[in-house]
């Protein structure tokens, strides 16, 4: 009969000899034999039962619940059915992380800025040359700009995507508000308007309530501004304008 010693079953295995004494500490794997010298000397069924032992441990099972398993009236064909079930198990997971982890690299490696040219194709008309020139003309020199300008330089295509879903989200919510009856002074109006401050809070500029007033009052003033929301709800660009001074009171209180 074929024996091994401590140091060759480590080596076969990739344990440790300090692991093996362990498992014969534990009674999770005594060795068969002894030498002369009273060393131990694995037998073939012992490597059998540790070949076991180590694809459990890499499954990460505890070692109590190992010995249970091994010790049970399973033979080795049942011990490997449930072994490829939970590599199987495995694989299906870190695969999940991989595709996760692809997408990440994916994202960080073309965290680029948007170009104009994509930044026209999200936005169709409501991205022109000349608003941005006329925007930068008339306040380029406020904290504001200068804020929303280190912001958005960096935002990726992908970025501005989900400012604009942002964006017709609250539109969205502004017209079914309208719609539904609700008077700009209701909790669904301000809080569509209060979703519209945090929006440009969050992704451009810091906005105060008062601040919001302001770009309240030229949503009806500037007809362009007016004809973005009058194209989504005829009276909605007032309605609008009417939630954010609502809203503004609401938190003034």
């Amino acid at each position: 009969m074929t024996t091994w010693t401590v140091g060759q079953v480590a080596d076969v295995f990739g344990v440790t000899v300090r692991t093996l004494h362990h498992y014969d500490e534990i009674g999770l794997l005594t060795p068969s034999e002894r030498s002369r010298a009273g060393y131990r000397l694995y037998t073939d069924e012992d490597l059998t039962r540790l070949q076991q032992i180590v694809v459990y441990r890499r499954l990460e099972m505890p070692l109590e619940q190992i010995a249970t398993l091994l010790d049970s009236d399973e033979d080795a064909v049942a011990h490997l059915r449930r072994q490829r079930e939970a590599v199987m198990t495995r694989l299906d997971e870190l695969t999940d992380i991989v595709v996760a982890i692809d997408r990440a690299l994916e994202r960080e490696m073309s965290n680029e800025p948007a170009t104009t040219e994509e930044l026209k194709e999200l936005f169709g008309d409501g991205f022109k040359d000349e608003y941005q020139q006329e925007a930068q003309a008339r306040w380029g020199d406020t904290d504001a700009w200068k804020q929303s300008a280190a912001r958005t330089k960096r935002y990726t295509k992908a970025d501005w995507a989900e400012v604009k879903a942002e964006m017709e989200a609250v539109g969205a919510a502004f017209v079914a508000a309208k719609r539904s009856g609700e008077p700009a002074t209701s909790e669904a109006a301000m809080d569509a308007a209060e979703a519209a401050r945090l929006h440009i809070h969050n992704r451009f500029y810091d906005c105060s309530h008062d601040f919001h007033r302001n770009l309240g009052d030229m949503y009806v003033a500037d007809p362009r501004f007016t004809k973005t929301y009058e194209d989504q709800e005829p009276g909605l660009a007032q309605y609008v304008r009417d939630a954010i001074h609502a809203n503004a009171d609401r938190h003034a209180e």
